[in-house]
């Protein structure tokens, strides 16, 4: 299992907690430094069955300045969200768990991690 993270954030942090206190085995991408690639993200978006503005942070000063509240939400646009989404991770929801059996899960909550671990433990 894999955890996107940002190390400021407090949901990641609660995140990599429950999964120390749960003994899971991960690994941790501090996503800000290790930027995923559009394929990357693409893999990740396919694994969460969302699209990529499902996933934008549109509150961000990067959101704000690119003006993505009035980017289209639509087949025709996915690859510039996309791109966005590459050239900017702050952008990115966090965290974002890819478990072991091909899943993923965007864990903003306890409940998201626990349904983590269950993909990663059957």
């Amino acid at each position: 299992m894999e955890i996107w993270i940002n190390p400021a954030c407090s949901k990641c942090r609660s995140a990599i907690s429950l999964l120390d206190a749960e003994g899971a085995d991960y690994t941790v991408r501090r996503y800000l430094e290790d930027v995923p690639s559009a394929d990357e993200i693409r893999a990740v978006l396919g694994r969460l069955n969302l699209e990529p503005w499902d996933i934008t942070r549109t509150q961000e000063p990067a959101a704000k300045e690119l003006s993505l509240k009035d980017w289209p939400r639509d087949e025709a646009a996915r690859d510039r969200w996309i791109g966005a989404l590459a050239e900017h991770p702050e952008l990115i929801q966090r965290p974002i768990i890819t478990a072991d059996d091909g899943t993923a899960l965007v864990a903003r909550s306890e409940e998201a991690v626990r349904e983590a671990l269950t993909h990663t433990r059957d």
